[in-house]
């Protein structure tokens, strides 16, 4: 790579990586992400550019039956956005067909967020056990730059042949956490098959998760989650439970990131990287708190930027 070559990207880097001033959550479903995916540059940089926007990302349909991919994903992640310190946890590998298994992975930024407790479901439900073909992994953050300070994350990615009951289902494992960790403030996020023949509409009264008055679809069922132009799915999204947690978040803010728009890429580049878009939402921050000292520095960055300009322009 020349000089000049190196200093674009870095700056498209620093471009790309959002400062402090926000507090974004996403979920990103890579399709089929293994060995294959990341020996290959150019989409494994472009899963940084996605991933590092995001303060906790989380990553379905990781397929790392070697334990490589994973790994190696999180330090493209640490070369590219170095302003930023990462780290990931993982669920075990999730399914019923040893031949096919899936796992949770969140990637999150240790600098504003930290881990304190996490929860594989067990799915033994009296009566309803074995509801999920992937149980959700439950993790629960503490985020001190933000308002809501705490939060839950239970993420899933349903069977599409099975939807209905999944998501129903999801509604037990809320009700579980938060007897369990005595929580309100609880997100569930996620590829969750949740429109077009998925789910059809007659059938949406029988999902409590839709029909309890507690919680907050984000993602409208106008938004469209599918990168290839002949589909138009809201299958990705976000759900918040209850009042406080649903004030925390920044109005409006829940959207599909299109990334093909964003990075300028033919739908053939887009689906190599995924066939889904991911899902974010701001959460409302608090400007005078800062993580274990760090406190945004977006100004001096301003100056670094305007800096590789000049390299760049001499260079050129």
């Amino acid at each position: 790579m020349t000089s000049v070559s190196l200093l674009l990207s870095l700056l498209l880097g620093v471009a790309d990586v959002r400062g402090g001033s926000e507090f974004r959550i996403c979920a990103f479903n890579l399709h089929h992400f293994g060995e294959s995916k990341s020996n290959k540059n150019e989409i494994m940089i472009t899963l940084a550019r996605i991933i590092t926007r995001c303060d906790v990302c989380l990553l379905q349909e990781v397929r790392d039956r070697k334990g490589t991919a994973v790994s190696k994903l999180l330090q493209t992640i640490r070369r590219y956005d170095t302003r930023n310190q990462y780290d990931l946890l993982a669920s075990e590998r999730l399914g019923r067909k040893g031949s096919y298994q899936e796992q949770y992975v969140f990637v999150y930024r240790t600098n504003t967020v930290k881990v304190t407790d996490r929860y594989q479901y067990p799915d033994n439900m009296p009566g309803d056990e074995d509801a999920f073909s992937r149980e959700p992994f439950v993790v629960r953050f503490k985020a001190p730059k933000t308002s809501i300070q705490e939060f839950v994350l239970i993420p899933q990615h349903t069977t599409p042949t099975n939807a209905t009951k999944e998501l129903d289902a999801l509604y037990d494992v809320l009700q579980n956490v938060r007897r369990m960790w005595r929580t309100e403030n609880v997100m569930l996020l996620g590829d969750f098959n949740a429109d077009c023949g998925y789910l059809a509409k007659k059938n949406r009264d029988k999902v409590r998760l839709i029909t309890d008055r507690s919680l907050h679809w984000l993602i409208g069922e106008d938004s469209d989650t599918t990168v290839k132009h002949s589909t138009s799915c809201s299958y990705d999204r976000i759900v918040i439970h209850g009042e406080k947690f649903n004030g925390a978040v920044v109005p409006s803010s829940a959207q599909p990131f299109n990334f093909q728009q964003e990075y300028r890429l033919t739908e053939e580049q887009a689906l190599n990287v995924s066939d889904h878009y991911p899902v974010e939402v701001l959460l409302k921050v608090s400007s005078s708190r800062s993580f274990n000292g760090v406190t945004s520095f977006t100004s001096s960055f301003t100056v670094f930027q305007c800096f590789c300009l000049i390299i760049c322009h001499l260079l050129s």
